[in-house]
């Protein structure tokens, strides 16, 4: 059974993404609640051929003009133009993507209805920079915040401030067009201002001093070059309505039903699983531990990886899970997963891992070294030796990370 113990977690967490599936929240979403009129259309972000597919199932030759901005390898065939940027850097690629999508606005009739699509990654694949900010100045501050620790807020608080687009600038850009915009969140709290860096939604913080700390010097001169921003109360966030309709709550609740499905009872943990990822796989590895047998666990969140000088492969879940396969080690009764929701973690085609009480052993027959691995940020190096990664391509939504665990009676 422990093979269909396995399985069983990859058809859970799979439930669990179709569940939050941009093509079908969007579709669902504009059915329900049908827009009238030609409609333009701006997609951007991870799930933006996804989302841009279920506009294209509701509304049809409604759509009179779009333009469609996701990752690389994310592309999909559209009636509209779709440009792939960088991602999770800023690259040449972003601030073309930014430059068409200026030429786009320029395009729309005035009193047009625009229908924005936004989901994870549009922080990266679109951007403006300020005309005294080099996109090389800009990667460096990306890449690192990428590895300072900081958590998916405070590293939009950042980039939202360098930006000619974000910070609530796409509303302004648009005014005075009516614009409707359906998001699917990948942050903690599902706020606007977060998502994607917040194009369209007013953003107090903007008025006042950065209150982070520890930030190097050529962070803090780079934003002293922050552009203007819209006000809280600016008549350009009059015209915009946004809707989020794909969480990580749904995610989890699909999981759940999923889970029943297949036989087992189902714990969701409502806590935010946060911080850095190995203290969170050591401390839900031993949560699993201490959990009635039998029982499916199921945990959300994102966490964070403090990145070394020269960082090998993986990403924050990759290192989860090889840290909770540290616990569970020489268990026969226990299983672990922790992936992404958008089918990548961190600069990898692995969506993370699933691991059990014998990865660190095959890890080490195969010559690596779980704590080494997990020092150099190279849980992916390992996890590939053991035979544990996850793979699920394009996922076509991003509502963060799941986390499943099960642990069961001796011989079921």
């Amino acid at each position: 059974m422990t093979d269909g113990h396995r399985e069983n977690l990859l058809r859970i967490f799979q439930a669990a993404i179709t569940a939050v599936s941009g093509r079908a929240c969007v579709r669902a979403h504009l059915e329900q609640k049908p827009l009238r009129g030609k409609t333009y259309m701006i997609a951007v972000g991870k799930a933006a051929c996804a989302m841009a597919q279920g506009a294209q199932d509701a509304l049809g030759s409604r759509i009179a003009d779009a333009l469609i901005i996701t990752k690389k390898g994310y592309a999909e065939p559209l009636p509209w133009p779709v440009l792939e940027a960088g991602h999770p850097l800023v690259d040449e690629a972003s601030l073309e993507a930014g430059r068409q999508l200026l030429a786009f606005i320029g395009r729309v009739p005035q009193d047009a209805a625009v229908l924005v699509l936004i989901s994870g990654g549009a922080s990266a694949l679109v951007e403006a920079l300020p005309p005294q900010i080099s996109l090389d100045q800009f990667q460096k501050i990306n890449v690192w915040v990428l590895g300072s620790g900081l958590d998916i807020n405070d590293y939009n608080r950042i980039r939202r401030r360098l930006s000619r687009l974000k910070g609530g600038r796409l509303a302004k850009l648009l005014f005075p067009r009516q614009v409707l915009s359906l998001v699917v969140s990948d942050v903690p709290g599902n706020d606007l201002r977060a998502i994607g860096s917040g194009p369209l939604a007013a953003d107090e913080d903007l008025g006042r001093p950065l209150a982070l700390t520890g930030l190097p010097n050529f962070i803090t001169e780079a934003l002293k070059h922050m552009p203007p921003a819209p006000a809280a109360d600016d008549p350009c966030f009059w015209n915009v309505k946004s809707e989020i309709v794909a969480t990580l709550d749904h995610a989890k609740h699909a999981a759940v039903e999923a889970a029943g499905k297949l036989g087992y009872a189902a714990t969701m943990h409502p806590a935010f699983i946060a911080g850095d990822a190995l203290e969170a796989g050591t401390r839900l590895a031993q949560e699993l531990l201490r959990a009635e047998p039998g029982a499916i666990q199921i945990w959300g969140g994102e966490t964070t990886v403090m990145l070394p000088e020269s960082p090998g492969r993986g990403g924050r879940n990759q290192s989860l899970a090889l840290a909770a396969a540290r616990v569970l080690q020489g268990k026969d009764d226990a299983w672990f997963l922790s992936a992404g929701t958008d089918g990548t973690d961190g600069p990898t085609d692995d969506a993370g891992a699933l691991v059990d009480g014998g990865t660190v052993a095959r890890g080490e027959q195969a010559g690596h070294d779980a704590r080494q691995s997990l020092a150099r940020a190279d849980a992916g190096s390992f996890l590939e030796a053991s035979g544990d990664l996850v793979q699920t391509g394009p996922t076509g939504t991003n509502v963060m990370d799941i986390m499943l665990g099960l642990r069961v009676k001796p011989g079921s």
